[in-house]
């Protein structure tokens, strides 16, 4: 990860809150925080990036905050059930989730007994942000976002896409991408990246919508990618805009808590945050998950960009087709 990851957006942030701190906004309250342990929920299962990550967090917060911080990884319903217990928690900092904002902004529109919105949620820091991209076969022809298209032109509704399952974020690309080209391709769902990658590499599917994090080591060719900027560890790899289609589905994950959570308390969080983001431990999660050059915020950031994702997903999610 490049050094200017590591010593502008994270600093910048941690000059910010030490003018706020300075201005007495940490209180009574962020001086008495923690007297007790912190559980950072993570809503996937035990191994994933939210929970790798999310050690180092709690590792690192155990240090600064005097108190233990652990994690409870609470997989289910595709994310819903673990962020569902942290919206109804006690909004007192004991309490809080390090994970993508997709079950979030996504799962409440697809799932009405979520019981919860984006507004259940106080951001404390965005830790990471998941680019997609588009794999191929190996000596496919489609080697560029104009290619896909002409092809689902030529053939429609035969051209066939994997997809990591439905109504994932590589899935809501493809509709959001198909949607601005004025084409349809076919979808074909898959358990998991895994297996979508490996039905890639068989040609038994034409081509892949998948996360960079999964992509990566794959060898695959790849098109484009989705995304505001070219990945800094993929150079070579255009984005899906800068070949004309104005496509990026956001995926944010972060650390957050319950609404209502007092501002003393959001703020020792996140000046904790912070500290920890600098950390090698961090850094290396950061350069292992090919993160992009804006992938950290901090409170007020990952707000923003929270209610961005989730205008974002109110559009898109309605075009999902049933399956």
């Amino acid at each position: 990860m490049p050094s200017r990851v590591k010593g502008h957006a994270i600093m910048a942030a941690g000059a910010a809150l030490a003018v706020a701190a300075a201005a007495g906004l940490g209180g009574a309250s962020a001086q008495t925080y923690p007297d007790h342990v912190v559980q950072i929920i993570v809503p996937t299962s035990a191994g994933s990036s939210a929970d790798i990550l999310g050690r180092v967090l709690a590792d690192g917060f155990s240090s600064r905050l005097g108190k233990p911080v652990i994690v409870v990884d609470k997989p289910g319903a595709s994310g819903v059930l673990g962020t569902a217990d942290v919206a109804r928690a006690k909004p007192d900092g004991y309490t809080l989730m390090h994970g993508a904002t997709y079950s979030i902004t996504v799962q409440p529109l697809i799932d009405k007994e979520a019981g919860y919105t984006a507004k259940s949620f106080t951001p404390i820091c965005q830790t990471f942000k998941n680019d997609q991209v588009v794999v191929v076969p190996p000596n496919s022809p489609l080697k560029s976002a104009r290619d896909l298209v002409e092809a689902a032109k030529n053939k429609p509704g035969a051209v066939t896409v994997g997809i990591p399952g439905i109504g994932t974020i590589p899935h809501l690309a493809m509709i959001a991408f198909a949607d601005e080209a004025k084409v349809s391709f076919n979808d074909i769902p898959f358990k998991g990246p895994a297996e979508e990658l490996q039905n890639v590499r068989s040609g038994q599917v034409d081509f892949a919508a998948v996360p960079l994090t999964a992509a990566a080591g794959s060898g695959l060719p790849m098109p484009g990618i989705f995304a505001e900027a070219r990945n800094p560890s993929l150079p070579n790899v255009p984005t899906f805009k800068e070949q004309g289609f104005d496509v990026a589905p956001l995926s944010y994950g972060g650390l957050l808590g319950p609404a209502g959570m007092p501002d003393a308390v959001t703020h020792t969080l996140e000046a904790a945050c912070i500290a920890v983001m600098k950390s090698d431990a961090a850094q290396r999660v950061v350069k292992h998950t090919f993160q992009p050059a804006d992938y950290f915020a901090d409170a007020k950031g990952f707000a923003h960009n929270l209610a961005v994702d989730a205008a974002e997903k109110n559009k898109l999610v309605p075009l999902l087709k049933p399956h």
